[in-house]
């Protein structure tokens, strides 16, 4: 089963990445963009077959090791 954690920092956390990125799209003539903010995403192909404990799984690993959870929120999506 494959799992999709999409890492992202929590709101109000300065994001200097997505700054920059902003910046560069406006220098490269896209002026209707707004704020960027920069995450990361990980696949993982799980063993598990069951789609509750996959998820739980992949929530599991991403509180340990993925994600921050002092300056990052996380989604997991299961395909």
């Amino acid at each position: 089963m494959k799992a999709v954690v999409t890492v992202m920092l929590k709101p109000g956390v300065l994001d200097p990445q997505g700054r920059a990125i902003g910046q560069a799209l406006q220098h490269l003539g896209f002026a209707g963009v707004g704020e960027v903010r920069a995450g990361k995403v990980i696949e993982l192909d799980l063993a598990e077959t069951d789609p509750a404990r996959a998820r739980s799984q992949a929530e599991e690993m991403a509180r340990k090791l993925l994600a921050n959870t002092v300056i990052e929120g996380f989604r997991v999506d299961i395909a």
